[in-house]
Order: C-alpha cells, then sequence, then structure tokens
C-alpha cells in the first residue's frame, strides 16, 4: 500500500511518470524502507495505465459494496424504552470513539 501510495503522490505533485527511484526516494525521506521487487511489480502493474481510469474503475465496483445499514434499527427499538434509551445513545457514543480511526498505531508509510 505504501508503494501505491507514494506512486499516487508523486503523480499528483506532477511527475506524470514515476520511476523506481523516484518511489524508493519518496519512502526514504519519511524514513520507510522501500522493497525494489515489490515497487518493481507495482509499476509492471501500471505500466501503460492511466491512474484517473484505474480510480474511476475502481470506483465502479465499490458501488456495489453493500455497506449495511442494519445496526441503527437496533438502535431505535432500544431507544423507544424510556431509560434503555439513554443507555444506548452511551453505548453508541462509545462504539463511536473505539471505532475512531485517529491513531490505529500505524503511519502512513509502516
Amino acid at each position: 500500500m505504501k508503494y501505491l501510495a507514494a506512486y499516487l503522490l508523486l503523480i499528483e505533485g506532477g511527475n506524470t511518470s514515476p520511476s523506481a527511484s523516484d518511489i524508493s526516494s519518496l519512502l526514504e525521506t519519511v524514513g520507510a524502507e522501500a522493497d525494489e521487487a515489490r515497487i518493481s511489480a507495482l509499476l509492471k502493474d501500471l505500466e501503460g495505465k492511466q491512474v484517473a481510469d484505474l480510480i474511476a474503475e475502481g470506483q465502479t465496483k465499490l458501488a456495489s459494496v453493500p455497506t449495511g445499514g442494519a445496526g441503527a434499527a437496533g438502535g431505535g427499538a432500544a431507544a423507544a424504552s424510556g431509560d434503555a434509551g439513554a443507555a444506548a445513545a452511551e453505548e453508541e457514543k462509545e462504539e463511536e470513539k473505539e471505532e475512531s480511526d485517529d491513531d490505529m498505531g500505524m503511519g502512513l508509510f509502516d
């Protein structure tokens, strides 16, 4: 993932065709080790392809992924029973806090 992220950052920065050395250099600037074999595999997979086209293709694939929604129904049923509603709201706040991804113990290039 860090190799793709570095590749995309280089593209966004104006480098229309990042090389393996460009990706390695970028990763080294943030203290990440670069695996040349993985960089080569990434570049081979992306060869001759436009990033915008790949992103558009990925978005169409993600559109078919179900995102759930059944969890909200349970919270609404509990809220209808007086004090249970306050407990459910408190529990929901705790779950949101646990699900927060502010610091998941990893950096962008780990």
